[in-house]
Parts: structure tokens; C-alpha cells; sequence
């Protein structure tokens, strides 16, 4: 694994183009216990550094956000993405009225104007991806690998600094 030097922009944009599109991902926070992972969606807006998502109070995501900030979030498509952060909920009602849509009353039976329904923005500090690749790339990877060469140049698996 290599990391990638960009400017803040750049970073953001390679991040931005990496997970436009997808619509679920694998949300992870910290319990008392441990990790927990689940599915969310993410909002619909421009990745600029924050992720955005919607949810209820009454979750255990919201008291493990309460408990310990730091989460990850997780893509899969062309490039498997992790996104390590730190997790803030957000009360504003008028942003929630921004993303919210029909879909959302019906999952959560409830109004934007719910005060138990929150936003979790999640403020991203470093995205880990790797290329899904075609078969020749990961043989190639793979034998660098096991034979204790250098794979930096293959670019399969990148880290970039978002802070």
C-alpha cells in the first residue's frame, strides 16, 4: 500500500469520483462491545470532505457515535474504498428537510421534522482504496507480493489524506 500526496482538492476529488454512485454503504462505528457494521445510504450530495447520512435517536448507531466518534465507511463497486473519520449529529432542521424524500417516510414512518430523526455527518480524514482490477493485475500483485517486490507501481491499493 502506497500513499498518495494530493492537495486537500485533489484528495477530496479522487475520493469524490471513487464513490460517486454508490448508493449503500457499510457504516462502522464503536460499540462498548466493539465494531459494528451496517448498511446505510448515503446522501445524495457532492462528496466535499463530509459524508451524510439519516437516521433515528432511538438506533444504537447514534449512542455508539455518542460513545466513541470515530467510525469508517465502507464502498464496494469498481474499487473498494474505506473511509476513516469522525462522526457528528447534526440536529438542523432545515438540513434535514434538504435530504429528505417520500423514501425516508416510509423507512423511518416518520417526518424530517421529527426531533428523533438526526443527520450523522461524517467528516472524513483519510480514504484507503484498492482497484478491483482485471485477473492479469491481481496475478501480477500477488506474485510481487509473495516474492517480496515493490506493488506501490501496480496503484491496486492507494491512501490518501483528506485532513
Amino acid at each position: 500500500m502506497s500513499t498518495t500526496h494530493h492537495s486537500h482538492e485533489e484528495a477530496v476529488e479522487t475520493v469524490r469520483k471513487l464513490i460517486k454512485g454508490i448508493d449503500m454503504a457499510m457504516f462502522t462505528t464503536i460499540s462498548a462491545e466493539g465494531l459494528v457494521s451496517r448498511p446505510m445510504k448515503t446522501q445524495e450530495v457532492e462528496f466535499d470532505g463530509d459524508l451524510w447520512f439519516l437516521t433515528k435517536k432511538d438506533t444504537s448507531k447514534f449512542g455508539e457515535i455518542l460513545y466513541d466518534p470515530r467510525v469508517n465507511v465502507v464502498y464496494s463497486d469498481k474499487f473498494y474504498v474505506s473511509i476513516r473519520g469522525t462522526a457528528e449529529i447534526v440536529e438542523d432542521v432545515s438540513k434535514k428537510k434538504e435530504f429528505w424524500n417520500a423514501g425516508y417516510e416510509a423507512f423511518l414512518k416518520t417526518g424530517y421534522d421529527d426531533p428523533d430523526v438526526i443527520l450523522i455527518k461524517v467528516h472524513a480524514e483519510a480514504a484507503e482504496y484498492w482497484k478491483s482490477g482485471n485477473l492479469a493485475e491481481k496475478a501480477m500483485y500477488m506474485f510481487k507480493r509473495i516474492t517480496n517486490q515493490d506493488t506501490d507501481k501496480l496503484n491496486l491499493n492507494q491512501t490518501v489524506e483528506l485532513e
